[in-house]
């Protein structure tokens, strides 16, 4: 009889399953669930819409195709520019999922620099505390998660919703009925 190994007294990371729960919930409801992603030199994602090393993905299955996710990467293909792309990205890239039409979602830290290899990008990203997002068709603007003193997850509060258009000077439009 073999007796199973004991788990790591930490266990496995836990973002990977939250990222699942939440594709789930959001595909579940409708939405469309988007990831941001922190770049490197790891993470394989077309670089002409990498800005300030982050870049959003729609991983909805529309958008997907073949997607995979998994423990350690999600995996993909998506067309950007009418070309279809491979897509590949470590779990511990990822910083943020939420739905896109309400911004509900969760937030993760930011990998540390001093994991991140001497020849990948030196900048520091959400340093000025808002995470700029680019998508191939839009630029979201988020509040960037801190990276957070301890292992584990967090929730973290999904950022405000733009404000409405405000109206056009002028009288007010009335309905008239018509028979």
């Amino acid at each position: 009889m073999t007796i199973p190994a004991a788990p790591d007294e930490h266990g496995s990371s836990t973002r990977p399953y939250l990222l699942r729960a939440l594709h789930d919930w959001c595909t579940d409801n409708g939405f469309t669930p988007y990831i941001a992603v922190f770049v490197d030199r790891t993470v394989q994602v077309p670089m002409e819409y990498v800005k300030n090393n982050e870049i959003v993905l729609n991983v909805g299955f529309e958008a997907t195709s073949g997607l995979k996710l998994g423990n350690d990467f999600i995996e993909f293909k998506a067309r950007f520019g009418g070309s279809s792309r491979d897509i590949v990205v470590p779990v511990d890239h990822v910083v943020a999922i939420y739905a896109r039409e309400n911004g509900q979602g969760m937030a993760f830290p930011v990998p540390t620099l001093a994991a991140i290899d001497d020849t990948g990008p030196t900048a520091e990203p959400a340093a000025r505390g808002v995470l700029r997002l680019a998508h191939a068709d839009e630029t979201v603007e988020a509040p960037a998660p801190a990276p957070a003193p301890r292992a584990g997850w967090r929730d973290e509060q999904p950022p405000e919703p733009p404000a409405p258009p405000t109206p056009p000077a002028g009288p007010r439009p009335t309905l008239k009925r018509v028979k």
